[in-house]
């Protein structure tokens, strides 16, 4: 079976600081086998993956909802071409 790369970048709005929305996402990621990172920025959080595309599809899917204490509003998803830039998944 043919593995297909893919990098993104999703930003999630809502209720989504101080709910442990990073933590979360962190959990999924290494489920999904997914490296990169996630971090608050200003009004929003922003998670950036890569790995295999059906585990990317997966966490965008996640990111809808979040854990049960957020509150998303809205995401927006940009994709990009694997790099293999990260080993892992961390909290920035």
């Amino acid at each position: 079976m043919l593995l297909i790369l893919s990098r993104a970048r999703i930003f999630v709005f809502g209720k989504v600081q101080g709910v442990g929305f990073r933590f979360s996402a962190k959990i999924k990621a290494k489920s999904l086998g997914l490296n990169g990172w996630v971090r608050n920025v200003q009004n929003h959080v922003e998670v950036l993956v890569e790995g295999e595309r059906k585990s990317i599809e997966q966490i965008v899917e996640w990111c809808k909802v979040g854990p049960s204490t957020a509150k998303v509003d809205d995401i927006k998803v940009d994709y990009h071409d694997y790099r293999g830039e990260f080993e892992s998944f961390e909290i920035r």
